[in-house]
């Protein structure tokens, strides 16, 4: 059986909707929080398939959290081996971050249920065209060297890229909409709903209406993502 290892960066930002897909693809899944004392030790290039979820901190706070540093020098390597990644939000940003790109503060919060622009019908993205994905993040990223841009919004023109067909970021969250950890988002984070004019009732009800819709598009996505994989 292919392994798979989740990095868990908060514990209410796990993989949710798209472990289904991935338990059918044939990978027997594994999860380490950051802040095990195990984290530091681990390989990451020797799992078949990485993921790595999201997170409140921002890739340039590596003073606040030294793991950062650490999570980066291993990922550059098993980016470089081109081994299957697949990052979410903080963990899309990692990539760039891997990859040689700066990654900032965005222009303001993106923070809901909104469709994304499909660049590439051609690719796994086809299958969230027209649907309201979650968007919750704070942060952006040039996009780096060698790489397809696949999907984007008016605030945030780097949604999703991908690497050849083994290396895939996504900065939003399709995985999110079935999950019950969504409330701790909203209790956590009351200020990102504030900043982007919205609010805790607000964001419950377009979750109840996007939300079943939006994991259905994402599980299909990731299937096709997987399917595709060259090694």
């Amino acid at each position: 059986m292919k392994t798979g290892l989740i990095i868990r960066h908060v514990p209410h930002e796990g993989i949710a909707g798209f472990r289904e897909p991935v338990e059918s693809a044939g990978y027997a899944l594994e999860r380490i929080d950051v802040e095990d004392p195990a984290f530091g030790g681990i390989d990451l290039t020797e799992p078949d398939l990485l993921i790595m979820m999201g997170g409140p901190m921002g890739v340039y706070e590596q003073d606040r959290h030294p793991w950062i540093a650490c999570q980066l020098k291993r990922l550059a390597r098993r980016l470089a081996a081109d081994r299957p990644t697949l990052g979410v939000c903080f963990g899309a940003q990692m990539i760039a971050a891997a990859l040689g790109a700066p990654v900032y503060p965005g222009p303001a919060k993106e923070v809901g249920f909104h469709p994304l622009r499909v660049i590439d019908a051609a690719s796994p993205l086809r299958h969230l065209a027209n649907v309201d994905v979650l968007h919750w993040h704070g942060d952006t990223f040039d996009l780096p060297d060698d790489v397809e841009l696949l999907a984007s919004t008016p605030a945030y023109p780097h949604q999703a890229f991908r690497r050849g067909a083994n290396i895939l970021a996504l900065q939003f969250h399709a995985e999110m909409g079935l999950d019950p950890r969504f409330e701790a988002w909203i209790d956590q984070w009351p200020e990102a709903l504030a900043e982007a004019g919205s609010d805790a009732a607000t964001m419950r009800a377009r979750h109840a209406e996007c939300g079943p819709a939006a994991v259905a598009a994402g599980r299909r996505m990731m299937a096709e993502w997987l399917a595709g994989l060259t090694v």
